[in-house]
């Protein structure tokens, strides 16, 4: 009779062991159900554009996003801002009015972009902004020029004067 009434305690003892395990295995699966969920995608994911507001620019071919990702516009160069950088006094000269321009054409503005790369930190994407392709826009408003992939940079001291 001990025998049967040992194995009715070891019963009552167990039972909270297994009322445990019982609640870590439904919150394991319903861990596991939420992982597997599919999440929507983000509006123009599918063609891997995106888009963001345009916080501050930082020169003729640099802006950061009100999300703070920084953006290089891609197959284009624009002159320096910071005499550091730049190869002659008269390109930050002219990159500060490219800057300028770039400021009045994107600053708070709603743009649209599709990564192509990272440079210096940055992401590298072509961009648009109003369905218009933003490179094109600026080489056209003489804020940058073209640089093809592999090809040197623009001479902007040449340019300056």
């Amino acid at each position: 009779m001990q025998e049967v009434s040992h194995s009715a305690d070891d019963a009552r003892q167990s039972a909270p062991d297994t009322a445990i395990t019982l609640s870590m295995l439904r919150a394991l699966a319903l861990s596991v159900l939420i992982a597997a969920t599919p999440m929507p995608a983000p509006a123009g994911a599918a063609d891997g554009r995106e888009s963001g507001r345009v916080a501050w620019v930082t020169d003729g071919d640099t802006f950061r996003l009100e999300s703070g990702e920084r953006i290089r516009i891609a197959g284009i160069d624009a002159p320096e801002t910071h005499r550091d950088q730049a190869k002659c006094a008269g390109e930050t000269l002219v990159g500060l009015r490219a800057k300028d321009r770039a400021t009045a054409l994107l600053a708070g503005r709603q743009v649209t972009f599709r990564r192509v790369g990272r440079s210096y930190n940055r992401t590298v994407a072509t961009v648009a902004l109003d369905g218009h392709d933003l490179g094109t826009e600026l080489v056209q408003i003489g804020v940058a020029a073209w640089w093809p992939r592999g090809r040197p940079k623009p001479d902007w001291c040449r340019r300056a004067y």
